[in-house]
């Protein structure tokens, strides 16, 4: 074998192992690009779904300004076909705190169907329910055990999901007895003064 075929399979073999090692390294950073991207993905859903487990929380510990807080300024607002967008989610806390009161409460939130629309924006549904009661008193709220779901859309607010519109709506409300503002909402003994 001469030695310029020689050196011609040399200098192929050459460029084949360096266009093997431009591949391998190609398909490395698309892996680590698609990696990066699954896992931003996946911890975000889970920032998502832990803002609305605190809404809920802040709902039943009566922890309205906190409540506030998990909405955007602008945030729309709807629940059951009123909207409640005016003063934004301070305002709304608000509201149903001058409402609710002391009444004991749970609310409930379940599976949950998030997208991430871009790094900045997501959508989802959730499955809710929730019970409350009312102090028996004149003109009081009827207490209800209710199931519905809300259809919500999030905002990423400096580094932090926040939401940026929710509707809620019940599919079905049963009737709860409200309790005697003279005893406690959750043992039902008669309250002492002290």
């Amino acid at each position: 074998m001469s030695v310029a075929i020689l050196a011609v399979i040399v200098t192929g073999c050459t460029k084949q192992n360096n266009q093997t090692q431009q591949n391998a390294q190609t398909q490395a950073v698309k892996i680590a690009e698609v990696e990066a991207t699954t896992y931003q993905r996946l911890d975000d859903i889970e920032q998502i779904k832990q803002l609305k487990a605190r809404y809920f929380r802040f709902v039943d510990e009566k922890k309205w300004t906190e409540f506030g807080d998990i909405f955007t300024t602008d945030a729309k607002i709807v629940s059951e076909g009123v909207d409640y967008s005016k003063g934004g989610g301070a305002a709304y806390g608000k509201m149903i705190g001058d409402l609710v009161g002391k009444a004991p409460t749970v609310h409930h939130g379940y599976m949950p169907e998030i997208e991430i629309i871009d790094k900045d924006h997501a959508k989802g549904v959730w499955a809710m329910e929730d019970l409350l009661t009312f102090p028996d008193a004149k003109d009081a709220y009827p207490g209800h055990h209710g199931y519905g779901q809300y259809h919500e859309t999030y905002t990423k607010v400096n580094g932090v999901w926040k939401i940026s519109s929710t509707e809620l709506t019940r599919f079905r409300m049963d009737p709860l007895k409200n309790w005697d503002p003279n005893t406690d909402p959750v043992t039902g003994q008669p309250v002492t003064s002290k």
